[in-house]
This record gives C-alpha cells, structure tokens and sequence, in this order.
C-alpha cells in the first residue's frame, strides 16, 4: 500500500516562515550593545527575543530578521556577517544597503529601496516566499509595505514609537519645527508610518494608550486592525535573587562610587537620550536631603569610553548628567560606571531587589517599558513616568507608582515614600514577580502572535517562487525596460539603431516597455513604430503586466492578484469627484486597475491634502502625477516600480540587471532601487529631484539616442559596468 503520509521536509514547509524587518540599530545574538546609541535600544531587543520565542512555537518553521549589513571599522565586525543563526530556525539575514558604514536611521531612508531588493533575492536564494512580513519601526514599516506589495503577503506593522507623537512633544518643549524636520526627517518619517498603517493587515501595539492616544492621530488610523499584545520577557535569566548566589562581577563595579554600598539602591537604567529625563531623576535625589541619606542612586547610560567621542545627543546628556553630580556634591552617593554588558542587566535588577530599593523609569514618553517588566521580574519594585506603558504594566502587575516626569520635587518624595513603606515595599515586590509571570511571557505573546497569524492568512498553502516555462526569458540574463513615449519613440533612426544593438547581442536581453498607455494603445504604437514585439509589457501605469509571444499577449494574472489589495475604484471615484481640479479622462483611458484624471493645478489641492481626504474614508490607493497635467490613481501595490521588481523576482534576474529608462514622473518608481537608470535628456522637470544619486544616469541625448548613451555608460550589452555607492 503507497504511504500518502508526507515527508518530514513538506511537514516543516507547511509551517509558518515569519520574516522580521528591523533595519536600524546594531543587531546581533549575543553581548547586545543596548544603549550604545539611540538607535540600539528596547527594539533590537525585543526583535531578537520575538525571533527566539517564534522559533520555538510547533507551528513555525522559519524566523529570519533582516536588518542592514554593517562593514566599519569603528564597530565590531560581527555585524558584517550576511547571516547569523541565534536559535534553531531562527536567524540574522544582513543586507547591504547604501555605505557600508554605520548610519542613524534619519539617514537611511535614500537606501532603502536597494534593502527591498536585496530582501527580494534573499527570498529566491533559499526558494521561499515569507508567509508574513512584520516590520518594526517606520523605516521597516516602509521596506515591509513595498515587500508586502511585491510578494502578495501580509504585513504586520509595529511602530515602536511614532513620528506624530516625537514630533509635537518637542514642539511643545519648545523646538523649533525646521529644526526637527532638519534633524529627524520628520515628515519622511510619519508618511511612512502612514504607509505602513495603510497596507497592514494587523498592527500590534504594547499598550491601550498606545492604540487610542497616539495611533488615533494617525489619517490611517483604522482600531479594528490593531491589537495588543504586550512583550514578554525571558524569566530563565531575569528572576528574584536567591539564597547562595554569587555576588555578580556588576556589583564590584556599583560600589566602588559609594561611601555606604548597603543602602538601598535607586537604579536607573537607559540610553543617554534627553528623552530618557534622567536629570530631572538626579535632580529630585540631589534636593531631597532625606532620600540622600536613606539611599544611593545608581545610573547606567549606556556604555562609553570618552564622552567627547560620542554622538552630539548622548554626549550632552551625559555632561549634564556630570555637571548635576557636582553641582549637588552627590560623590559617594551616586554611581555612575563607564561598562556594562547586556548580562549584567538582570544582576542590577536583582541588586535592587536585595537592598530593597526602587527601579525608576522617569522617561518624559515611554510608548511600553520593557525594563519595568525585567525589573518587576526580578522583585524590584517601580517608579515609572505617567504616560504610555508603564500605565497598563502598573496596572497589570501592582507593584508601583505613577510620577510626573517633570516634577522633581513629587518624584522625589514618592520614591522616599516607596523605600520606606516596608510592608508595601514587600507587596509591591511580591506581586511584580507574580505579575510579570502572568502577564509578560513569551510563550503567551507568541501563542496569541501565531493564532492571529493563521487567522490572517486563513492557514494557505505556501507557494514557492515560481518561473514561467515558456518565453525567452528564462534564458535572457537582463532586460531593458523603456517608456514609450518621448523615451523609446520621438526619434525614428535612433530607435533604428537601438534596435540593432540590442539584436547584436546574441539573445541574452531581454526587451520590455513600461508605459502608462493601456495595453491596445501600446501595441498599436509598437507597430506603427515597427517595433518588435517585446518579451515584456507593463502598461497602465504599472497596473498590467503581459508577455509577448510573436503578436500573442499573455496576461500574467499573478500580478493582477497582488494588486487587487484593498482596490474598490468606485468609492475612490465617488471620493475624488468632490475634489476640484480633477476632470475624469475619456472612458478609454480607464482600466480595472486605474483611474485616470486631467489637472487643473491652479485649482487642484495638494497631493498630501488628496491623500489625507482618501485616508480618512478608509480609502487606499497611490497618486502617480506626470508632466504636470495628469494624475492616474492605482491600487497601492502597483506601480511601474514595483511591477519591474515583481519581474526581477518572478524571473530570477537581479535588480542590478535591469536597465530601465524613462523621461516622467510616472518613471520614478521604476528608476529607484538598484536598477540602472537612464533619464534621457528630454525629460521632465519632476525627475530633476534623481539627479546625483548614483544608479541613475542623466543622459544629454533625446529620446532612443538618450537610452543608447545610457547603455554605453553602463556598459549594459558587454561586462556591465555597475556604479559604486558613495559615502
């Protein structure tokens, strides 16, 4: 009798594959460099114990956390390794993405569009499609969207902390709006988080103020998409102190600052961020006379070796941080040490609990608080800032006090109060330790993770990447992509000898046209042109995709699917036909997947003010503006862009192995990301803004001879001549 039962290697291709976007910070498996910077924190953190904690749930078979690979000599090299594995099925995929250098994440946003393509051939390397992508922060929300988009599969988003919410608490702290946006690429920043809450499918946040606080302030906002699931903390390594434990290396290095090491300990423990209010803590300890005499004050700001070296931010903090000390003459009171390892961190809980002091979190905004729960786990009572996580976290596990963050005298008091209240004291120690068991585990938020997980993708079959079997494709080893018109026709015997090049070169490229004309439209330019039929056309503004087989067209319906997400065409005409400057263009121009507009942009609003009024109906498209008179509305996983990344995944050519070209904005999708690039020289005042960045070639001819110097500076039909990225 034949055995249907399935192999061992299909059982585990039935289970989940769950890929982690966290692209900032500095993120490894071992010795964590938290608080090294303000971009390696509680998320890298939390993203490599959620990888940890999936890896071990039955129904999962693959966790990878792609983030970007870092090569500098001033860090440690182990963050140059492509792939790192941190637990069985569980691993660090690191992806170039623009300099090899370490760089804050206000920085990163030109590169990564490079990252999605790298994570694109990651995917086909080890021939698997993730099941879901959950992003992680907006620079991941943005890379998941598009990935989302490309791949079909849903996207899970986590902000971390939110740009709408960073930015007006440091308006109303007196900053100055050019300067944020000068700083933090603010606007950048919230749109993609906007993105992001548009395309996801579930949003998990921490907390319920999260959710109805800072979220709410979002156009994309949608409450019935989000859930709480609080992280988990690992209870092996943060636990109570026992009897005949080892005195930790840690202590050594806390008491040689303090005259009366016995004392309770007051312990602090965050970056060197403003945002982390440390001062104000040192201040309510330095005017409160009798809580200098009942305890020490313990700080642990990261880790440094001479602060005139560090970062402009961490390095003020850190002055002030010294200047304070002196100022209230707290030497022998306060302990304030250079190093730490992320292994220290549960001893310094447990010190805390031993001398029966109080953690404090005295951040100005704590979106969860994650070393409230370590803490609470290890017995040491809270003092936390009245916002944010620590509201539900006191909540949950009642083991400690809300304070002002900007009250140093009522900080002050309340935690004398805590240290001195014995009995509460024990209480609130006894119940920390129960509550964080009941409330904060891994187990628990992976379960509850899991099932909405296979709720979402209502537990599918998973589809590898496939290829085509017919066409020349398969045998082509790159492809140029032109626009129509005023790129590949305007000059009939520059098209004559871009034609015969592109025949010289033996069959091994391919020919694609990427237009916003509908399908009939293209094909009967092409002949009157006397073009032959490509292997390729993306028409409609990137909405269709055929291929060509002698005059024969072939849909290609995966892509049609994949763009289908969240489309409903006639509640966006209903909406756009209140906006004025917009006048509908004959039905001819009309596509399932698009809808096509003139502009009057003397009267039309602004492209953030039409997104804004789509936002708030629950609508979801993308606004493609060309040549100053049209706009095209699309489904928000299409365009030319994603499309000519669809195709690099679909058959197995590299990014960096299409050479696109175009002349208008509707071409810009197209021209970003590690394709070659060619704007030819009559092109359009819109794409002036690409000139400079290194993958896209401003060429001086027009039209088919403009496309032609572009395959010369490339070298695209000989060795192919890639640009090196700068910086």
């Amino acid at each position: 009798m034949k055995n249907n039962k399935p192999s061992s290697m299909e059982t585990e291709q039935n289970k989940l594959y769950i890929v982690l976007v966290s692209i900032h910070g500095l993120l490894r498996g071992h010795n964590m460099e938290l608080g090294r910077d303000a971009d390696t924190g509680g998320q890298t953190k939390y993203v490599i114990e959620l990888a940890r904690a999936l890896s071990e749930h039955p129904d999962v078979n693959r966790v990878d956390i792609l983030t970007r690979q870092v090569i500098d000599p001033k860090i440690d090299t182990d963050y140059s390794y492509p792939m790192e594995e941190i637990a069985h099925g569980a691993n660090i995929i690191r992806l170039p993405c623009g300099p090899r250098r370490y760089l804050r994440k206000e920085v990163l946003w030109p590169y990564l569009d490079s990252f999605i393509d790298n994570s694109l051939q990651h995917f086909r390397k080890i021939s698997r499609v993730p099941d879901v992508i959950h992003g992680h922060y907006a620079d991941a929300g943005y890379v998941g969207s598009r990935m989302s988009q490309l791949l079909g599969v849903p996207l899970i988003q986590t902000g971390h902390s939110l740009g709408r919410v960073k930015k007006q608490r440091m308006l109303d702290s007196g900053a100055n709006e050019k300067t944020i946006e000068n700083q933090y690429n603010i606007s950048q920043r919230i749109e993609a988080e906007e993105i992001a809450l548009g395309n996801s499918a579930l949003v998990i946040a921490s907390t319920s103020q999260e959710v109805e606080e800072q979220y709410s302030q979002y156009e994309n906002y949608q409450p019935k998409r989000m859930m709480i699931i609080p992280p988990g903390i690992d209870l092996v390594n943060f636990h109570p102190p026992q009897r005949g434990d080892k005195r930790p290396a840690i202590e050594n290095d806390v008491n040689r600052f303090l005259k009366h090491p016995k004392k309770p300990m007051i312990l602090a423990l965050s970056r060197p961020d403003v945002r982390k209010n440390i001062s104000t803590l040192v201040r309510a300890y330095g005017e409160n006379q009798k809580l200098r005499e009942h305890a020490n004050l313990v700080i642990v700001a990261g880790n440094r070796d001479d602060i005139r070296s560090m970062e402009k931010g961490a390095r003020e903090v850190l002055t002030e941080l010294l200047m304070l000390i002196d100022y209230y003459d707290l030497y022998g009171s306060v302990s304030y040490f250079k190093h730490h390892r992320s292994s220290d961190v549960p001893d310094l809980y447990r010190l805390v609990a031993r001398s029966r002091g109080v953690f404090v979190n005295p951040a100005l905004t704590e979106p969860f608080g994650l070393t409230l729960i370590e803490a609470s786990a290890c017995g040491a009572p809270i003092v936390a800032t009245r916002d944010g996580g620590p509201t539900d976290i006191i909540k949950h596990c009642r083991n400690g006090i809300l304070v002002n963050p900007l009250d140093a005298d009522e900080m002050g008091n309340i935690i004398l109060d805590a240290i001195t209240n014995k009995a509460r004291w024990k209480r609130w120690s006894r119940n920390g330790k129960q509550g964080a068991k009941e409330h904060y585990t891994w187990d628990g938020h992976v379960k509850k993770y899991v099932r909405e997980i296979q709720k979402i993708i209502g537990r599918k079959q998973k589809k590898r990447v496939s290829r085509f079997s017919k066409n020349r494709l398969p045998s082509v080893d790159r492809i140029l992509i032109c626009d129509i018109d005023n790129t590949l026709i305007g000059d009939k015997k520059g098209l004559e000898e871009l034609l015969y090049k592109v025949n010289l070169a033996n069959g091994h490229v391919g020919l694609g046209i990427a237009t916003g004309r509908r399908l009939e439209s293209a094909i009967k330019v092409i002949n009157e042109w006397g073009i032959p039929m490509p292997d390729m056309l993306i028409t409609a503004v990137g909405t269709e995709i055929h291929y060509g087989y002698g005059q024969n067209m072939i849909e290609d319906t995966g892509w049609q699917r994949q763009i289908e997400y969240r489309w409903e065409p006639e509640k966006l005409m209903k909406a756009a036909s209140k906006i004025p400057g917009l006048k509908l263009q004959a039905k001819s121009e009309q596509r399932k997947y698009k809808i096509s507009y003139n502009i009057d942009l003397d009267k039309m609003p602004s492209e953030k003010e039409i997104n804004c009024h789509f936002r708030k109906l629950d609508l979801h498209a993308k606004l493609v503006f060309s040549h100053g008179a049209y706009l095209d509305i699309l489904p928000v996983r299409a365009s030319k862009g994603l499309a000519v990344r669809y195709l690099s995944m679909r058959w197995g050519i590299p990014a960096e192995r299409f050479l696109v070209a175009g002349d208008s904005g509707n071409d810009e999708g197209m021209l970003s990301g590690n394709n070659l690039g060619v704007v030819v020289g009559n092109y359009s005042a819109e794409l002036e803004k690409l000139r400079g960045k290194p993958r896209i070639f401003f060429a001086n001819q027009h039209y088919a001879r403009g496309v032609i110097e572009g395959i010369e500076h490339y070298d695209f039909l000989g060795k192919l001549r890639l640009p090196a990225e700068t910086g």
